[in-house]
């Protein structure tokens, strides 16, 4: 079901998007060689508590982090573990963030050390399609609107756009409606309205965009073993066009 929000329920989104994203510019500077998703999701949650807010994700059908944590191959729902990081790899750090019962979500892709000019072109082209997407978030426009412009320039670039997992609509529930994918045609799909708040959280692979899940049913990652990176922030439509809730 979709719910628009009232610029009240906006501006409660909004803190929570603001203290999330204050959460990822801290794990710029933790996330280095060495270190383990373990020891990442246990900052995150005792970040989240010392601010009076929960990680939406912990207890959520059943997972047990605070974070999901994908590395280099894992498209997404990666569980964090004690393995250490090694130079060149990439590591996603996906939060949803409850602040008082307003939840906000995000997605980085982290570089681990130096990584290859490959990884960075990966990096570079999946943030550069979330903002193209956002573009696309205005009041008339479609949701395949959005995943057109995704879609288009992913594969101009040689890359490829996950199908398996979407955006969403967020807002008291991490999932509400309208699903948004981020691959489609243009003028196709649920209308965007004024009060809507989505998440737009491309998943772009160097190789095929078909994913493959692990055994503990949770962790996607990619069918032929290469790197995958995602973006995403929680967007709000408004008249005067897209707010993001979750800039960095």
């Amino acid at each position: 079901m979709i719910i628009l929000k009232s610029e009240r329920e906006i501006e409660a989104i909004a803190k929570a998007g603001k203290l999330l994203a204050a959460c990822h510019k801290r794990l710029r500077k933790k996330v280095k060689p060495g270190i383990t998703t373990m020891e990442i999701d246990k900052y995150v949650d005792a970040f989240l508590k010392k601010n009076s807010a929960k990680s939406e994700q912990y207890g959520y059908k059943g997972y047990q982090f605070a974070t999901c944590a994908s590395i280099n191959d894992e498209i997404c729902h990666g569980f964090p573990r004690e393995t250490s990081l090694k130079k060149g790899d990439l590591v996603t750090i996906d939060m949803v963030v409850n602040l008082h019962g307003a939840l906000a979500d995000s997605a980085w892709t982290y570089a681990v050390g130096e990584v290859s000019d490959a990884a960075k072109k990966l990096m570079d082209v999946t943030k550069q399609s979330l903002y193209l997407g956002i573009e696309q978030a205005v009041v008339g426009n479609r949701v395949g609107d959005i995943g057109y412009a995704i879609q288009t320039y992913v594969e101009k670039k040689g890359y490829s756009v996950v199908r398996d997992f979407t955006g969403h609509g967020i807002g008291k529930n991490i999932h509400e409606g309208p699903q948004v994918f981020h691959f489609g045609s243009p003028g196709r799909g649920v209308r965007l309205k004024e009060g809507m708040v989505i998440t737009i959280e491309p998943m772009v692979n160097e190789g095929n965009w078909q994913s493959k899940m692990d055994d503990n049913r949770w962790t996607a990652r990619t069918v032929d073993g290469k790197l995958s990176a995602q973006y995403e922030h929680t967007i709000a439509i408004t008249k005067n066009g897209p707010v993001i809730l979750t800039e960095q």
